[in-house]
């Protein structure tokens, strides 16, 4: 039932008033009355509470109020404090939720003597033993769950090896890069490349040219750059140097003796 201002929870503004300006230690952080509003979820059977709400000027909390929650028990006079708490308004300014330690890790952000432990529930890893339906893709994996506990105890699943395709992808070493665009002929048909092992042989390796600009990174078969082996020089005689590249080399700067 609703209360009503002449009810003795509702008209018990003081005694709320009272306790909220005990519970902050300072009179002067309770502010005016907001409001009064009964406590549906309170079992009948057992009595009445209402929550008188006061507006806060304690400093750093603006937006938020105090809520002062009052009950009275059935067949009984006096009034008792069931709670006092300080809280966030609609319009108080609140703290960003909180992020797990390992969701807020970039990369880069792991430095030296920093350790970061893998969960026993990540995605990304799983049992060496149970690679078998990953077995025809990846076989080197399933040639370390043989091992019977001389190896690795975790391998990268199929989804951790997707995830890593996708970030080499989209990065500075994928088809979709400048550089990629532009290049005489992909890293697939370079003789440079040097495939990984497993499934991901046919999607990614390392660049082994020095003087390429993706030198020692993972690099997808189809990202490309001017360095590719095919775009040679062709020595014509002793003296002159002439370019003649089986991918056109037009848009390359060719370095000569």
């Amino acid at each position: 039932m609703p209360e009503t201002p002449s009810s003795p929870l509702a008209a018990a503004v003081d005694l709320a008033r009272a306790a909220a300006e005990e519970t902050a230690g300072d009179p002067g952080v309770v502010g005016e009355h907001l409001s009064a509003t009964p406590e549906e979820a309170f079992d009948p059977l057992l009595g009445e509470a209402l929550t008188h709400s006061f507006a806060s000027t304690l400093p750093g909390y603006v937006g938020w109020y105090w809520a002062v929650t009052l009950a009275r028990a059935v067949d009984e006079e006096s009034i008792t404090v069931d709670e006092v708490v300080l809280l966030p308004g609609e319009q108080a300014l609140l703290a960003p939720a909180w992020v797990p330690w390992h969701e807020r890790l970039r990369p880069g952000d792991l430095s030296v003597g920093d350790v970061l432990p893998s969960t026993e529930d990540d995605p990304r890893l799983v049992p060496s033993y149970t690679v078998d339906d990953d077995s025809a893709e990846d076989p080197e994996a399933r040639a370390v769950a043989s091992e019977l506990g001389l190896g690795r105890e975790r391998v990268m699943s199929r989804e951790g090896r997707a995830g890593a395709l996708a970030r080499w992808t989209g990065g500075d070493f994928g088809p979709r890069s400048s550089m990629a665009r532009h290049a005489p002929g992909p890293c697939g048909t370079c003789g440079f490349f040097l495939p990984l092992a497993g499934s991901l042989r046919s999607a990614a390796g390392a660049c082994g040219n020095a003087y390429a600009p993706a030198a020692d990174h993972v690099v997808t078969v189809d990202y490309g750059c001017g360095a590719h082996s095919q775009a040679t020089l062709v020595a014509q005689d002793t003296t002159e140097v002439v370019t003649s590249a089986r991918y056109d080399t037009s848009e390359y700067d060719v370095l000569t003796d």
